[in-house]
């Protein structure tokens, strides 16, 4: 038997964008939902100067360069879920995926963080029962990579 390939329906897109537009540490940050697809997810995030690190040099914090990463990272675990769960409607999924949590995360810092705007695009490399592994990486306006990052999930 063979099984039709996952699709990423406007309406699951909605139901991803509106679970990470209300969390309130996103709001905070500014981060803004780019691209959701079933191959790729990306965000963007406007600098502003309450996410200044080093203030001398005017750079991302490097706490703000992993939590855009580990949110990116969190929407493409998410989605390469919802594969599994195809015979639920959009709002089960979410409900049954709802309980989304970040296990490990790893963030190499390769450059600072200079720029006026910040995308972080993410990958799924591995979508199991119950734990995802997604590769993210952060890119200044100019195109500079910033960082990359390996991040796993519970999505069971």
């Amino acid at each position: 038997m063979h099984k039709a390939p996952f699709e990423l329906t406007a309406e699951l897109q909605e139901a991803v964008r509106g679970f990470f537009e209300r969390i309130p540490f996103n709001q905070s940050l500014g981060i803004q939902i780019g691209e959701l697809a079933v191959d790729k997810v990306s965000m963007h995030l406007p600098m502003k100067p309450e996410l200044i690190g080093n203030f001398v040099q005017g750079i991302l914090h490097g706490g703000v360069i992993s939590a855009l990463l580990d949110v990116t990272g969190g929407a493409m675990a998410l989605i390469g879920a919802f594969e599994r769960h195809q015979h639920l409607s959009a709002s089960e999924r979410m409900a049954k995926l709802a309980k989304l949590g970040t296990i490990d995360l790893r963030i190499d810092y390769l450059r600072p963080g200079r720029g006026q705007q910040f995308t972080a695009q993410a990958v799924l490399l591995r979508s199991g029962n119950k734990v995802a592994v997604v590769r993210s990486e952060l890119h200044a306006d100019d195109g500079t990579l910033v960082a990359v990052g390996t991040g796993t999930y519970l999505c069971g």
